[in-house]
């Protein structure tokens, strides 16, 4: 698997060197991340500034309950009075000025407003602790929780256990996910519990899940590995296109494509000693006893069926001898 980060950046350290084992969770390496250091600090910042006025606030709502208190005082007092003078002046007339009468209900009318206006404030800093505050908070926790994702986003580690390969990246390279990749892991047992084998286009309807096959490998000479069949893929890589600028032309495609079929070896550690990788030569073998022993197969079918059979046999002797020559062919008539 490509080791790729999600994000461009320019390489601030590299942990890893151009073969090496890594593990989960370790750190392979990091991208210059001044911006998103920033911008952490900003949204903290930020969430810091909504605590200071979430308290600011606290104590409008204090304020305002003192100057409620106040001005209810001062209310109530200019209504008394208010009240002494119109007694006064119903039980003699004339006795109380109708200007000083007048001016307090004037003085009423505005202690009512400087009550009305402390209730609204109170009500004002209520909001704001119990809805807006809250909400801008919410916000900036937001935004701190993307920064920090971004800074994550960094750090490139191992998603799983294996060896880092191919790796030349060093500090200051500029990465791009899209553009370029910066090595490649190989996770432990990869190519070490499965083969995959192309099989002629003819042997499609041949080739089964369950069939017994064998195996041999340029990297483990002069030795035959009990397969078999576990997975097939029942389209053909060269058949298949899709759609672009240009009209696809079914000549360009020279070579006929293969099934592909996944094989396991039939006792634990069969592809020990094989390399990852390698180049393998592998034959898939079909078995028609059971129908020729049944008494439902005619003599002339059962005559084909144990051709059948017996060409198999023929392949399985021709891949030993396959087996046997390859390392000969490769390291003594070829020149290495």
């Amino acid at each position: 698997m490509p080791i790729l980060p999600e994000i461009n950046g320019r390489v601030s350290e590299v942990n890893a060197d151009f073969s090496a084992p890594v593990k989960k969770g370790d750190v392979i390496f990091k991208l210059d991340s001044s911006k998103q250091e920033a911008a952490m600090e900003t949204a903290r910042r930020k969430i810091a500034e909504v605590d200071a006025a979430l308290l600011a606030a606290q104590a409008d709502i204090l304020k305002a309950e003192g100057q409620i208190q106040q001005a209810k005082g001062d209310y109530q007092q200019a209504s008394d009075e208010l009240d002494v003078k119109r007694e006064l002046q119903k039980r003699n007339h004339g006795i109380v000025p109708q200007r000083d009468i007048e001016k307090l209900e004037v003085l009423l009318a505005g202690r009512q407003g400087a009550l009305d206006s402390a209730t609204a404030s109170k009500q004002s800093a209520t909001i704001r602790v119990t809805a807006l505050l809250p909400a801008e908070k919410a916000s900036a926790q937001a935004a701190m929780d993307e920064a920090q994702v971004d800074l994550d986003k960094t750090v490139v580690r191992a998603g799983v256990d294996g060896r880092v390969e191919q790796f030349t990246l060093r500090p200051g390279d500029i990465v791009n996910p899209v553009m370029r990749s910066a090595g490649i892991l190989i996770p432990d047992g990869a190519g070490q519990r499965t083969l995959a084998a192309g099989f002629g286009q003819i042997e499609a309807h041949v080739i089964k899940v369950g069939m017994v096959a064998e195996a041999t490998c340029i990297s483990k000479p002069w030795s035959i590995i009990p397969m078999v069949v576990t997975g097939e893929q029942n389209y053909i890589a060269a058949g298949q296109f899709r759609g672009g600028e240009q009209l696809v032309e079914a000549q360009q495609v020279q070579a006929p494509g293969t099934i592909l079929a996944a094989l396991e070896p039939i006792y634990k550690g069969g592809l020990d000693g094989v390399t990852p990788g390698s180049s393998c030569i592998v034959n898939a073998y079909t078995s028609h006893h059971d129908l020729i022993a049944s008494k439902e197969t005619g003599a002339f079918k059962a005559i084909v069926l144990h051709a059948v059979d017996a060409v198999g046999i023929v392949h399985a002797m021709l891949l030993r001898i396959q087996a046997l020559v390859l390392p000969i062919k490769t390291l003594v008539l070829s020149g290495h």
